[in-house]
């Protein structure tokens, strides 16, 4: 049975896999991760990018030997598994990506960042904050800041791009929803399009969070791509 590898976007947690667990284990072994800073996990003192969260998947598929694994990722997780694939790509098989943004400046990443404010989610988004703690402990307000200057420096030097995606040789899928505010159709195509094994999915009446997916549907486009039956 293949191994699948669950990656979570940033602020994420591995938990939002659990509606699929279930149906995808009859499939592969399944694999959620945690990147550090996230639930249980500490932050570490050096901080996060994604350089590090890409060094911290390839460490876990040394550390567990796997080899020839599937990756979903969702947002982040998406960028740091085709990081992984262009750094690391020996024992990857295939991605597929959803909600992961490609079009990264250093202007967008400064005004997104803005957004990451604990005092103003607190006030403004009670519910949202109520998840951060339930998910991240009360290290979520330390958390929000180092998101925040990981996401300026991708701005500045995005790993992914037009010259360096090209270099993936592995199957991979983009898929982004309709209506996510966060990623769009446009920076989805020109990604797919840069990928010389890449196939495009756009999910109708879907948002950016995870929670928003129709399980149904992604089981579906899961099933297709992988050849599962």
């Amino acid at each position: 049975m293949k191994n699948l590898l669950l990656l979570h976007g940033a602020l994420g947690h591995r938990d939002i896999f659990k509606p699929y667990e279930k149906v995808l284990s009859k499939y592969f072994n399944i694999h959620p991760f945690l990147f550090s800073g996230h639930g249980n996990t500490e932050l570490p003192e050096s901080g996060i990018s994604i350089e590090k969260y890409t060094d911290e998947v390839k460490d876990y598929l040394e550390k567990e030997n796997l080899e020839e694994v599937c990756i979903f990722g969702h947002s982040m997780g998406g960028y740091a598994a085709l990081c992984c694939a262009l750094r690391y790509p020996e024992r990857i098989n295939s991605i597929m990506t959803l909600g992961t943004k490609f079009d990264w400046t250093e202007e967008q990443a400064l005004k997104e960042s803005k957004m990451l404010d604990a005092e103003a989610i607190v006030l403004k988004v009670p519910k949202y904050d109520e998840q951060l703690e339930n998910q991240h402990g009360p290290q979520w307000k330390q958390l929000l800041p180092a998101i925040a200057k990981m996401m300026v420096s991708l701005g500045r030097n995005p790993p992914l791009n037009e010259n360096s995606l090209w270099a993936i040789a592995i199957p991979v899928q983009i898929m982004t929803g309709d209506k996510d505010q966060m990623v769009s159709i446009e920076e989805s195509i020109a990604a797919y399009r840069s990928i010389p094994n890449a196939k495009l999915a756009i999910l109708p009446d879907t948002k950016h969070p995870m929670e928003k997916v129709r399980p149904n549907l992604l089981f579906d486009l899961m099933k297709d791509f992988w050849s599962l039956s």
